[in-house]
Order: structure tokens, then sequence, then C-alpha cells
């Protein structure tokens, strides 16, 4: 966490490794307040660079797809344009003002310029009950897809056939260079145990929620299905189905959860075994370690 010396300013910043140090730095401004440029440009002098500024800034601008241009649009344009830095908005909404029905674009994704041909930006679809669309923001070559380093599966091993392969032999030792001995023999366990001994799979596991039933699963694409539906023609007929959808989706959710509740607390018993809890335990949480990290 990095300390930001801002009195008026909400503003929290930390520092990620992905690929390379980046200060990611978020940041609210509430429409009504008056914030000096002086403040904005300080902030941008206490982050390290090279660095993400996120957050909702409330303003307009059409330089980020509003109709409208206010005094706090053109204030961030100017604290773009004084600092050099890019923006990596691409038009997309990024706010619903429910009352009106309307959507807008208040949150906004700058960095900068080092970063601005390494990442790609897109808005979320959902709200996930939020008024906000969630900002993602990822390396342009990274492909979306998040993977964890293979690993050997050792109950599955062929162990003859490991032994036959991993043969360490008298010339790959009688070398006059020490390094390349090391090196001859390493690469003959390594090449055994590529070809017998499985590997797990690189692809992101999918935690399955224990209360997850076909009743949540339908209702969820129904409220997905108005809600596109909504955006697409914002009148309040569809809005008013969007609504109805969204809270008979959540009823369905809870009594599910509630079920699924009920039911783990009377499998356990004085007879069930700590592996069996464990399991169960891992299931539950299952849903709070597969949250994806978004900005």
């Amino acid at each position: 966490m990095l300390p930001l010396e801002l009195a008026t300013l909400e503003a929290v910043a930390v520092q990620v490794h992905a690929r390379t140090l980046v200060t990611v730095c978020s940041v609210y401004i509430p429409p009504h307040d008056v914030i000096s440029h002086h403040v904005l440009d300080n902030l941008i002098e206490q982050l390290p660079t090279p660095f993400l500024l996120l957050g909702d800034f409330n303003g307009h601008s059409a330089l980020w797809g509003s109709d409208v241009t206010n005094t706090r649009g053109r204030q961030i344009e100017q604290l773009i344009s004084n600092n050099c830095l890019c923006l990596l908005n691409n038009n997309e909404k990024t706010y619903f003002h429910e009352p009106t029905r309307t959507f807008h674009s208040l949150d906004l994704a700058i960095c900068s310029p080092t970063l601005m041909p390494l990442l790609d930006f897109t808005v979320g679809k959902d709200l996930y009950n939020s008024d906000h669309f969630p900002l993602i923001v990822s390396y342009a070559d990274s492909g979306g897809a998040i993977q964890y380093p293979p690993r050997y599966l050792f109950q599955r091993a062929d162990w003859s056939a490991f032994m036959q392969l991993a043969d360490v032999t008298e010339s790959m030792v009688c070398t006059e260079d020490i390094t390349e001995a090391v090196q001859n023999i390493v690469d003959s366990i390594i090449n055994a145990a590529n070809n017998t001994i499985p590997r797990s799979s690189t692809r992101l596991r999918k935690f399955r929620r224990p209360w997850w039933n076909e009743a949540c699963r339908d209702s969820r694409r129904e409220e997905k299905k108005l809600w596109n539906i909504f955006r697409r023609y914002p009148t309040t007929e569809n809005h008013v189905a969007f609504k109805r959808a969204k809270a008979l989706a959540r009823r369905i959710r809870r009594r599910s959860q509630r079920e699924s509740w009920i039911n783990f607390i009377s499998s356990i018993t004085s007879s069930i075994s700590s592996k069996q809890l464990w399991k169960k335990s891992r299931l539950l949480m299952g849903s709070i370690m597969n949250i994806p990290f978004l900005f």
C-alpha cells in the first residue's frame, strides 16, 4: 500500500507485479466537490511510474464518449494533457443511472505512456448489483486467459519406464566441464519425467458452488437476457421486466443458498471424517477463491 498525502482526495494506490512492477491507483471524486488542479497534479507526481489511474471521476467529456462536456470533464482533459498521460477508454458506457434509465461514461482508465501499447481495455457487461460496470484492463497479448503452471502427477507415473529412460551413463559425466555433466543428468531426468509422468492441465479450475442448481442457472440466464434487451431498448416496460427478473433470480439464489447451508450443517455429525469435512468446506469457499481480478 502506497501512502498518498492527499487530504481532499479519496485515493488509494498499490504496487503489483504484473510482468513488471506497476502502480495501480483507484480514485473517487464526488460529483459536486470542487477539486483544485494542483491536487490532481500532486496525485500524479506521487505515483511511481508506470502506473494505472482508475476510478469514478464524475466528469463528462466527448473525449471518452459523453454527449456533453462539463467543468470536471475539461479539468480531467487538462490533467491528461499537462502530464502527457494516455486514456484507455473507448467510448463505452460505464455507469447506469437508474432513476433516468440512462447510461453514461464516468469511470476512466488512465495510464503512463509506456503502458499504452501493451494494454487492452474493455467494459464488463454485467453490473454485479452495482450501478457501475467493471473496467477490465489486461495485457494485449495475454489472450485474456489465466493459466496455472503445470505440475507433475506423481501418483499416475510409470516408474518402471521412468527408471529405464532416466539412465545416467558414464559418458554423461565423463566430461571436462562439470556444468555440462550436470546439465546432461538434468536433461536425462526431465526427459524421462516428461515421457512417463502425466502433467496437470494449465486451465483455470472452475469451482462449482454447491448451492448452484438448474433453477439458479435458468433465472440468471433470464435476468441477463432481459438486461441485454433493456440496454438496447431502455423503455419503462423493459426496465420493469428486468427488475422483476433480477428480483426473482436473487430470491431463487438466496433460497438455494439457505437450503444448501441447512443440508451442509445437517451432514456434520460425530461420524464424519476430517477429510470429508475439509472437502465440504473447500466446496463452500469455491466461489470466493475463484473471483476474477477486475480493475
